[in-house]
């Protein structure tokens, strides 16, 4: 606060900044069968069969695998059931519960005089919410706090933000706030459950979210009157550090980063996999007379699909040439092979349990597929690509304009690389599926004469002259993200937390991209917002705008789009490094400029000649997320009037 040009403290704010370290200093000293702790759960939507839910976690088998691995540590767990199912039983409906409730398990009755001595902002809700108790987790009588206690532990459902059938309130409302059931909850808490620490358990809940200032929280910001003084450490995806850094910022969390599940190929079904055999029939019969059949069965299949709706086909029965045979059969082919290649996570992450080697391999294959010059690590697509005398860029370029032939050639480079992955995993692994030691395991392959496992492979295929040394750099580097990928570090860091000991910080986003988030268990921070644009990051752009406006000019009749409009999220910014914002960039025609500390605060022109099209106008929409954290990247409307000098073109850029 500035008075007169002076800094002043503010003792109250500085008083409780000390009460909280002091609070995590305690974790250190108390004995752990002491130790209170509140596992906080989620109910979105508010409905009791929503309980424990949060992204890609499965939450009451994390919190049991937590549980065990706490009471074996020597925490007070007293009463644990058996199963998970037993202990979602428990929460959900106790049959041994002081009070009888049609809905969760009562924890507490709190009178409306105990809430508001415990809850000395109380009385700031009433005019969003009346008098106290209200309606929402009250009996009409008293404030109901929802939940199941174990020895010390506590495992509490947060109450519903409130807000969930008239949101607009929320959001023009000048007296938004926390109902009095979701204040009970916390004072609860912290004030009669005596918690020396509370684990909000998931991605995400509504604590971090409430009214208040966005950062450099003040008396009357309603996170940190609910929060208090209370350690709070919060289980978080590791792939959603931007709402993390929300929750760091506003109610003073550690973020321990978990996995998210292990992703695995759609794959083809039904009318899908019909398609795929009709298409490996036309290729083995086309020059003979019955290809004008197969494609006539190609076309009726893909619309019974609705493929349509993405792909120009002809009608039924229309005459057309040998040429537009094979492109029509090109175009339906690339599309199945986007639709099979697409990620899917596979069933739920469990806290403690990391996944095996082979559920890894998906991940592993993604990770492969991305140059890293920085690293002098090259693609495995690229690497196999350079041994057909292609350039993988090139090759994506033509699968995508529906060029057969290199349809089936990026078919077989997907293949081939998975299947070089798959070798190599099975071989690093021992009959236990733990990863052994990457670098000896190969050297002593290499020492005995043995060809390395992804070359025993590819010596069965096309792509058997690949170049052994990129091949070699390329899957050291897999093995050490193996290793990251199926270590077991989150339970270990919970741990490490609760004792008031450091926890490792690390990065969020997305592994594939950046491996660094690896191993999850790390105290998630997000970036430094004035270093992107990356220059990883424009590559990725360039790669993805090229693609998508050759795509526009194609559907357009051969003209390039005149304007773009792109929504620019500060998840995906964080995740990708600012991939989304370098689009922007290049589709106007300007690279970020880096100075000697790597932060971005200009841009320079990029000629037509190496753009090789059209300046293209965009539009941007900012979440407010975005609009927060990367506030320099917001004026990037000022980047338009760079361009001028290259071909006296003004560039539009709006941003809204």
């Amino acid at each position: 606060m500035l008075v007169t040009g002076k800094s002043h403290a503010l003792h109250k704010r500085v008083e409780q900044l000390c009460t909280r370290a002091i609070r995590w200093a305690e974790l250190k000293r108390k004995s752990k069968a002491e130790k209170r702790l509140a596992i906080t759960v989620f109910s979105f939507p508010p409905d009791k069969g929503n309980v424990g839910t949060a992204a890609y976690l499965n939450v009451f088998s994390s919190i049991f695998s937590v549980l065990k691995g706490l009471k074996k540590d020597g925490y007070n767990v007293d009463g644990l059931p058996d199963t998970t199912e037993a202990l979602i039983e428990d929460v959900i409906h106790d049959k041994e519960a002081k009070f009888s409730s049609p809905n969760l398990n009562i924890a507490h009755k709190m009178t409306v005089r105990e809430y508001q001595a415990l809850t000395p902002y109380a009385s700031a809700l009433e005019e969003s919410w009346g008098k106290p108790p209200g309606n929402l987790n009250s009996d009409g009588e008293h404030l109901l706090v929802y939940g199941k206690q174990y020895g010390n532990v506590f495992i509490g459902v947060q109450p519903t933000f409130g807000y969930e059938g008239d949101p607009m309130r929320l959001l023009f409302s000048k007296s938004a706030s926390p109902h009095h059931g979701f204040a009970a909850y916390y004072s609860f808490v912290e004030k009669i459950f005596n918690a020396d620490a509370v684990l909000h358990f998931g991605t995400h809940g509504s604590l971090e979210f409430m009214p208040g200032k966005q950062v450099g929280m003040s008396d009357v910001c309603y996170p940190d009157s609910l929060i208090g003084n209370i350690p709070n450490i919060y289980y978080y995806a590791a792939n959603n550090p931007s709402e993390a850094t929300i929750a760091k910022r506003r109610s003073y969390a550690n973020t321990i980063s978990y996995l998210t599940p292990p992703a695995e190929n759609a794959g083809l079904y039904k009318g899908l996999k019909q398609l795929a055999e009709l298409i490996s029939s036309y290729q083995s019969l086309k020059d003979t007379g019955r290809g004008p059949q197969i494609v006539s069965s190609i076309i009726s299949t893909a619309k019974q699909c609705n493929l349509d709706k993405d792909v120009a086909l002809p009608e039924e029965g229309e005459e057309i040439s040998a040429k537009e045979r094979d492109l029509v059969v090109g175009k339906v082919y690339s599309k199945i092979m986007e639709i099979e290649s697409r990620l899917l996570p596979c069933g739920l992450h469990v806290i403690g349990e990391p996944p095996s080697a082979m559920e890894a391999v998906a991940t592993l294959v993604n990770i492969a597929a991305l140059d890293r010059p920085e690293d002098g690590i090259y693609s495995l697509p690229g690497i196999l690509a350079e041994t057909v005398g292609r350039n993988i860029e090139d090759v994506y370029r033509g699968s995508d304009k529906g060029i057969l032939a290199d349809v089936e050639l990026l078919r077989q480079i997907t293949e081939a690389s998975r299947g070089a992955i798959s070798a190599f995993v099975d071989q690093t692994t021992n009959k236990r599926g733990q990863v052994v030691d990457v670098a000896e395991k190969l050297t002593s392959m290499l020492g005995f004469g043995l060809v390395e496992p992804w070359m025993q492979y590819l010596s069965k295929t096309k792509f058997i002259r690949a170049d052994r040394e990129k091949l070699r750099t390329l899957f050291q580097f897999l093995g050490e993200c193996l290793k990251l990928v199926v270590a077991d570090n989150e339970l270990a860091s919970l741990k490490q937390a609760l004792e008031g000991s450091y926890v490792e910080p690390g990065p969020g986003g997305d592994p594939i991209r950046n491996p660094k988030v690896l191993p999850t268990g790390k105290n998630i921070h997000a970036l430094d917002p004035q270093a992107i644009p990356t220059a990883a990051a424009l590559q990725s752009a360039k790669v993805v705008v090229d693609r998508l406006l050759e795509r526009q000019k194609v559907d357009n009749g051969g003209e390039y789009p005149e304007t773009v409009a792109l929504v620019l999220w500060g998840t995906d910014n964080i995740k990708t490094y600012g991939e989304s914002l370098a689009q922007v960039l290049w589709m106007i025609g300007v690279r970020p400029v880096a100075d000697t500390f790597g932060r971005v605060n200009r841009v320079e022109p990029v000629s037509l000649e190496e753009l090789g099209r059209p300046r293209v106008d965009v539009v941007v929409n900012c979440s407010g997320v975005f609009r927060d954290l990367f506030i320099n990247q917001v004026r990037i409307n000022g980047y338009s009037r760079t361009t001028d000098a290259v071909d006296s073109r003004d560039v539009l850029v709006t941003v809204f």
